[in-house]
């Protein structure tokens, strides 16, 4: 499987990624060791996660979040996790 993850930056920025591993991402992310972006904003935590099959399918949703609005952005996360509940 193949997750899309959000996370919140230490400046409340979001940051956008794909992975096959959530738990490992985070960790490197979280040491320093996972995107120059977040090295400098850290700690980060994780906001908002999607599964996928493929690695193409991940990649283009990924890009898809990316194009957002920071609002649509936060939209999405608050939708997931009122749902979620």
């Amino acid at each position: 499987m193949y997750y899309v993850y959000m996370l919140r930056c230490k400046d409340n920025s979001l940051y956008t990624g794909w992975t096959t591993d959530i738990k490992r991402r985070l960790e490197e992310h979280n040491e320093g060791i996972g995107g120059k972006y977040t090295r400098a904003r850290l700690p980060v935590r994780l906001v908002h996660q999607e599964t996928l099959p493929t690695k193409q399918e991940a990649m283009k949703r990924e890009y898809a979040i990316k194009q957002l609005k920071k609002y649509i952005k936060e939209k999405l996360i608050l939708d997931k996790a009122i749902f979620e509940k």
